[in-house]
């Protein structure tokens, strides 16, 4: 689907995919999975997620000091992300 992103994590590794990137950055060991996209506002991120020993926490993802830390015109990056999916390979 056009315009939209993936977000997935590996590891101790959160990982962003849209348009032929792959934007991965550190999160917690202790991150079993992301479960729920609960909003997504250009850049901010609102997720369920689970963690080892923990109930289903909400997580906020903000991906804009990320996007500019690598250089990306963030505006450009962001703007055609009309939804963010959760997806894991089985």
């Amino acid at each position: 689907m056009s315009g939209e992103a993936i977000l997935s994590s590996q590891k101790d590794y959160t990982i962003f995919q849209f348009n032929g990137h792959t934007i991965r950055f550190r999160t917690s060991a202790r991150l079993e999975r992301y479960t729920k996209i609960i909003e997504w506002n250009q850049g901010y991120l609102v997720v369920m997620a689970k963690y080892q020993g923990l109930k289903e926490t909400e997580e906020y993802i903000d991906l804009i000091p990320i996007l500019e830390n690598l250089y990306y015109n963030v505006n450009e990056f962001l703007a055609p992300i009309k939804k963010v999916r959760i997806l894991y390979a089985v």
